[in-house]
């Protein structure tokens, strides 16, 4: 049942990302930066993209995914349709790794440690929904302030 929640957690808001982004007027504020705001909407998306294929993919699906986090946040003016695509696969690797999860790996320790303590995978795996969650919210906020 877990699994299946997350799937469906994950749907939502990477849905709800693609489309925040696509919701951009202007393309170039999707890298603005004013204000105090500390991450661009551009640079939150990349880092989610990476976030997700690393723990996800990488970690629990074996993709061969190599994060490089430093450009997730220095990377500037990448193509909202790239943008999007990324979003599209990264969907795509979610569904997949989860398809393939089995109560048994959810309930063993999650194979890398990020935290101070280790945690299980499942822990871990709705810590990522609300990491998720948590930046799609300032992409929001971020859009609604300097997308006018």
């Amino acid at each position: 049942m877990l699994i299946q929640t997350l799937k469906t957690l994950f749907q939502r808001d990477l849905t709800r990302l693609r489309k925040e982004i696509d919701l951009y007027k202007n393309e170039a504020v999707i890298w603005q930066i004013e204000k105090g705001i500390a991450n661009s909407a551009g640079n939150l998306c990349l880092h989610l993209v990476g976030n997700l294929n690393t723990y996800l993919g990488a970690e629990l699906g074996n993709t061969g995914y190599i994060r490089q986090r430093e450009l997730e946040f220095s990377s500037k003016d990448v193509p909202k349709t790239e943008l999007l695509r990324k979003i599209d696969d990264t969907l795509i690797v979610v569904n997949t790794v989860l398809d393939h999860l089995t109560s048994h790996q959810l309930e063993a320790e999650y194979p890398q440690l990020v935290f101070e303590e280790k945690t299980s995978t499942a822990y871990f795996l709705v810590h990522l929904t609300t990491h998720l969650s948590y930046h799609l919210g300032q992409i929001n906020y971020h859009r609604r302030l300097l997308d006018v």
